[in-house]
């Protein structure tokens, strides 16, 4: 049956070719394929898919499955040095018995009048970063550490009324390119060079590129490439001198053994919760945080959610709300909010919050004594191997460190498939990402390796470099 009105489908809105253009020409856009512009031709599907024929029960369907996912290897079953801004931590149980519950597993959006215990599970997760992170005011998670360095630019965008970022040039290309992608076409993302020795961000040429334009600086501490940025406080400053504000993304499980970011002049943090207590999911468990101080100009410019407490009209009762909700898209201020937003990670929110309190301020510091001091045994074992450098900077690292085989005569990518047919994931081969460093790759170690492990993979480094 026809529908009067409908050229398209009937049950998919706004799929009239008239209200399309509308909308289209309303962004300045000819048509829908505008939207997707920047995928490269080559990833887009040009044919129907080569789909098999549909299976007849669902003990058929599930066997398949089940076959498909047993040819893959993961962390359980091969040893695992890669990081890359998804890490292998240990998580309690807790955090999965407490996630898991059907009323955080299965709960969507939420309102006050169906949803009084996911507001004040995420009030409390709130609190507790802000405690890691000694500042005042916490969003609901974003997607990821990318998405919440994009939305924090944007902010600090905002705030200073300026359009153009400072980044550093060993940040994650990755990182940089959803960033770019969250910030074109108004704002522009200047990398800024690195020390060649040392990592560092190269301060002569942040100075030249600092002017009355700039926005914001963006760092990272411990940075993507693990080393420890100790010129933190001097970047801040730098960037405070001119009016622009300082951001910086930090990982949190570095926080029980070095100062939070705001002790040496950040202004916004930002970075991922995933080494709080979630499993990296196939690469999928990312869940980005941004902080600041409780100043109605950096809080307004949140387009997140936000939850905080009040007492009620019964005595030594308290409520838990949204904070400011007419700021965000789906407040009252709809096609006014700072930012769109969608749905999030909520649920990681609250199972870092279960870290965190299961963990406690001593958990973290031994946390973080912990991965240093077995990050730092690993290099000093690489060392003694012939032609390896174990740590490519001078700097200090946490965490990650960038392990140089350029003497050895073979590509970390030959490395790399020796070391997969002895069960060992290898670091991140970094010659496609930044050739200026050659053959080199990031090895990540954290609490879940034991001298046992690190001790494996030297003997079968040694043996590959051998052959």
């Amino acid at each position: 049956m026809a529908i009067k009105g409908f050229k398209n489908h009937p049950y998919i809105p706004n799929s009239v070719p008239e209200v399309q253009q509308e909308m289209l020409k309303e962004i300045g856009l000819n048509c829908l394929e505008d939207l997707h512009k920047e995928v490269p031709q080559e990833l887009k599907l040009t044919k129907n898919m080569n789909l098999p024929k549909a299976f007849q029960s669902e003990y058929e369907l599930r066997r398949h499955v089940e076959g498909l996912l047993k040819k893959n290897k993961s962390c359980n079953d091969y040893l695992n040095f890669l990081g890359a801004g998804c890490w292998q931590h240990y998580v309690p149980a807790i955090c999965d018995e407490i996630n898991s519950r059907g009323e955080f597993l299965t709960a969507y959006g939420g309102e006050p009048y169906n949803d009084f215990g996911r507001f004040q599970t995420l009030f409390e997760y709130q609190s507790l970063v802000a405690e890691l992170v000694d500042m005042e005011v916490v969003n609901v998670p974003t997607m990821d550490w990318s998405q919440a360095a994009a939305t924090a630019v944007r902010m600090a965008s905002r705030i200073a009324d300026r359009k153009e970022v400072l980044v550093p040039k060993a940040m994650d290309h990755e990182k940089f390119l959803a960033m770019k992608n969250y910030c074109d076409p108004d704002i522009t993302l200047v990398p800024v060079e690195y020390d060649k020795n040392t990592g560092l961000m190269d301060l002569k040429d942040l100075k030249k590129k600092l002017s009355s334009k700039t926005a914001v600086v963006y760092f990272e501490n411990p940075s993507y490439l693990g080393f420890i940025e100790v010129n933190g406080q001097k970047i801040s400053d730098m960037a405070h001198e001119i009016g622009a504000l300082s951001l910086v993304g930090v990982d949190p499980s570095s926080l029980g053994v070095m100062e939070p970011p705001v002790k040496y002049g950040a202004d916004i943090i930002c970075g991922d919760l995933q080494p709080l207590g979630i499993h990296m999911n196939y690469g999928g468990g990312q869940s980005g945080f941004m902080a600041t101080m409780d100043d109605e100009k950096f809080v307004m410019e949140f387009p997140s959610r936000l939850f905080g407490i009040a007492p009620t009209t019964v005595e030594g009762e308290y409520g838990f709300g949204d904070v400011a909700y007419d700021r965000t898209s789906f407040g009252h201020h709809r096609e006014h909010g700072k930012e769109y937003v969608g749905t999030q990670s909520a649920l990681w929110g609250i199972t870092a919050g279960v870290y965190l309190a299961t963990m406690g301020p001593k958990g973290m510091e031994e946390l973080g004594q912990n991965i240093l001091q077995k990050s730092q045994y690993a290099i000093s074992r690489l060392n003694e191997l012939e032609g390896v450098v174990g740590s490519k900077f001078s700097s200090v690292n946490f965490k990650e460190f960038v392990v140089d085989f350029n003497a050895t005569g073979k590509t970390v990518k030959e490395i790399n498939r020796e070391l997969l047919q002895r069960g060992i994931f290898g670091g991140k081969d970094l010659s496609c990402e930044f050739p200026e460093l050659g053959q080199c790759a990031l090895y990540c170690v954290t609490e879940i390796h034991t001298k046992t492990d690190i001790d494996k993979l030297i003997t079968a480094i040694e043996e590959i470099l051998r052959s």
